[in-house]
């Protein structure tokens, strides 16, 4: 698969079919995908899997009704039985008045390129195994206590994408991302714990090395051993980086225009209030060049750009597609996503901006508090903010780390939690889509004994 985009004409014909069968505008979009995993455990090759995927999603407007419909079949009479279907459907649909695509003048203009795709040549599935191994064999060599495995993997994807509107725009772009992780199981004194690490990138060489991803995970899992319950308290919390990403997705979910427009979000007629620490300020930015959520175009063809979602722990913008817009009496911010065939909100590259302080910074600064390494479960509520989740991690004690920590519950509120956010860290990476640096929210409850 190379670097060029999925031809358009195909999506281009389908929408003139629409057309021509009574649909009074359409768009669709057309993927192109393959991927590659491996997976190994001590030393042995679990699992391979390769794959390639195509499909087509078309969203058809019969004035202010609509209808979609998506098909991994694009033989000629697959793609003219979908568009028949669709068109038929949407003319019996009621209407939405808040239904149609973006004005055809705000379409992105240019297609910057933002380096999503790796140009160098692929390794053969014996090198990437290899890859797998090394991750797994470093984690394995770097401590005695490291016992087992629960596997080491490597996987990269690669995908075409089109974007085209009977209004005559049709753009592409092509992405790569490459990741390597691994899972080792320590032990000692009859008690077994387990952790994991990983790298994931746009590029292949930028990765990080197999042995360094090995010995982080080993080095979480040791540190694992010998956790224990603490009795319960209301103290400082400092989330590391990973948890503290969590963090942010719950209030971008908020921020969102359905939670917004069904009222089921604790950020509902918030804008331009405050809503949390001076030290908070939350950016989304789809033009980061080589980073896992950066893309040029939103799912109907808006630029994406830089939002801030919160400024200095004022509530700065929503995230919103076309849809959503509408209905709040807004304007799109340029977050649409397609989802299956229809059309959703999402985040590209979602981060909460650092601090001044390193991690141990604030570690110092609290005397008795938890680290969190780990969060379990989903008790966000997104209607209310309430928070109470699962953690493991590790006690601090005198500002420094004192023994580990597990089957405890982190709780609070998010809005309260974001207002007493004292400290953020500037250790931020971009491993993920949602990237955050370590965040001391200065007083939760944390439920134990």
């Amino acid at each position: 698969m190379s670097g060029e985009t999925a031809r358009p004409d195909l999506l281009v014909d389908v929408l003139k079919r629409a057309l021509a069968r009574g649909a009074t505008e359409a768009d669709g979009f057309l993927v192109e995908e393959q991927s590659f995993s491996a997976s190994v455990r001590l030393g042995q090759v679990d699992t391979v899997t390769h794959s390639r995927e195509q499909r087509l999603s078309l969203r058809v407007f019969a004035g202010r009704s609509s209808a979609a419909a998506s098909t991994s079949d694009l033989s000629r009479a697959s793609l003219e039985r979908v568009v028949d279907e669709a068109t038929a459907l949407a003319r019996v649909t009621a209407e939405d008045p808040c239904a149609g695509l973006p004005d055809p003048a705000t379409l992105a203009a240019e297609i910057p390129d933002l380096e999503l795709w790796d140009d160098a040549p692929d390794l053969a599935p014996e090198d990437k195994i290899a890859l797998a191994r090394r991750a797994e064999a470093a984690a394995l060599e770097a401590d005695p206590r490291i016992t087992n495995s629960e596997g080491a993997e490597a996987w990269d994807r690669r995908g075409h994408y089109v974007y085209a509107t009977s209004h005559g725009f049709a753009r592409g772009y092509a992405t790569s991302s490459f990741g390597l992780s691994v899972s080792p199981v320590a032990a000692a004194d009859g008690e077994m714990q387990r952790d994991s690490w990983y790298s994931a990138a746009r590029r292949r060489a930028a990765l990080e090395a197999p042995e360094s991803i090995g010995r982080t995970a080993a080095a979480r899992t040791v540190r694992r051993l010998g956790g224990r319950k603490v009795k319960t308290a209301e103290v400082p919390v400092i989330f590391d980086p990973d948890t503290a990403a969590s963090l942010v997705r719950a209030i971008a979910g908020a921020a969102s225009g359905p939670s917004l427009y069904r009222r089921a979000s604790f950020l509902l007629d918030r804008l331009g209030t405050r809503i949390g620490s001076p030290l908070v300020t939350i950016v989304d930015d789809g033009r980061i060049p080589r980073a896992l959520g950066s893309r040029p175009f939103d799912g109907e063809g808006l630029a994406t750009g830089r939002t801030v979602l919160v400024d200095g722990g004022v509530l700065a913008s929503y995230l919103l597609d076309s849809y959503s817009a509408r209905k709040l009496g807004m304007a799109s911010t340029h977050h649409a996503a397609r989802d299956g065939s229809g059309v959703g909100v999402t985040t590209t590259n979602l981060v909460l901006q650092p601090g001044a302080a390193s991690p141990e910074d604030l570690i110092r600064s609290v005397g008795r508090g938890l680290y969190v390494t780990e969060l379990i479960g989903f008790g966000v509520n997104g209607v209310t903010g309430d928070y109470s989740r699962g953690a493991a991690g590790l006690w601090i004690e005198g500002g420094a780390l004192a023994y580990p920590v597990q089957e405890v519950t982190v709780a609070g509120n998010l809005l309260e939690m974001l207002a007493a956010v004292e400290g953020v860290g500037n250790d931020l990476v971009l491993r993920d889509r949602t990237a955050a640096p370590t965040l001391l929210v200065g007083r939760m409850v944390v439920a134990g004994d």
